[in-house]
């Protein structure tokens, strides 16, 4: 069954732990990003760990193999549910995200999900900057293969690219999907997006929605709606 994962992309721990609490019952995850973690640290991941909620840390390591084995050790060590690299880093890197992964974890704990960022869903052909550069569609399927064989757990890609992936990996490699837009929502700065529905039709895992939930009049009320057009779906 595909979950909802709501992202949290406030300026302080204030703003997005009285989001969570309104979502409450509703949403089973919640996603702290770049911005949330820089401004309070772990200190936000302990709030929404005391409020019940599974937690996606999407920091998008990605640096030199040692670094990120410690990176993900820290992370793990916090009791994050799942956590993402870039799938650029290569097999080094992968392998030490896991070994790091393992580490990290205590007596009794699942460890998290490590996920390989393929290319982000803001990006569309035409915009990485390398002459030559395949498309989206290619460059996906490629760094979602290779994952696989690194050993990671899956891969953070576009609802448009979920069906090959698990055709090539297999059903139980994860396919976290950012970019859904429901119909009616705009799609701000995304570019490769699909509705909820479509996501979870391709194979998607876990949709990550942020901004058509947490800047509704009624948060509460467009989650519900999304997972219901999830469930449809399934």
């Amino acid at each position: 069954m595909a979950e909802l994962v709501v992202a949290l992309d406030f300026r302080d721990a204030g703003q997005a732990l009285d989001m969570a609490r309104t979502l409450r019952g509703v949403v089973p995850w919640m996603k702290v990003g770049l911005e949330l973690f820089t401004a309070e640290g772990p200190r936000v991941i302990c709030g929404l760990k005391e409020l019940g909620f599974k937690i996606f840390l999407d920091l998008k390591f990605f640096d030199i193999p040692n670094t990120v084995q410690g990176a993900v050790r820290s992370a793990a060590s916090l009791g994050v549910d799942m956590v993402s690299i870039h799938a650029l880093g290569g097999e080094r890197m992968a392998r030490a995200a896991m070994d790091g992964c393992a580490e990290g974890v205590v007596s009794g704990q699942t460890p998290p999900l490590v996920l390989a960022v393929t290319m982000l869903t803001s990006m569309a052909a035409g915009d990485l900057p390398v002459e030559g550069a395949p498309e989206p569609s290619e460059m996906v399927l490629d760094l979602a293969v290779k994952a696989k064989q690194y050993g990671l757990n899956g891969v953070v890609c576009s609802g448009l690219e979920v069906e090959r992936i698990k055709a090539a990996c297999g059903s139980s490699f994860a396919c976290l999907t950012p970019g859904i837009r429901p119909a009616s929502a705009e799609a701000g700065d995304q570019r490769r997006v699909v509705t909820p529905g479509d996501a979870v039709r391709n194979g998607s895992d876990f949709l990550v929605v942020g901004r058509p939930v947490t800047r509704a009049e009624r948060p509460e009320a467009v989650a519900r709606a999304i997972i219901e057009e999830m469930d449809r779906a399934q």
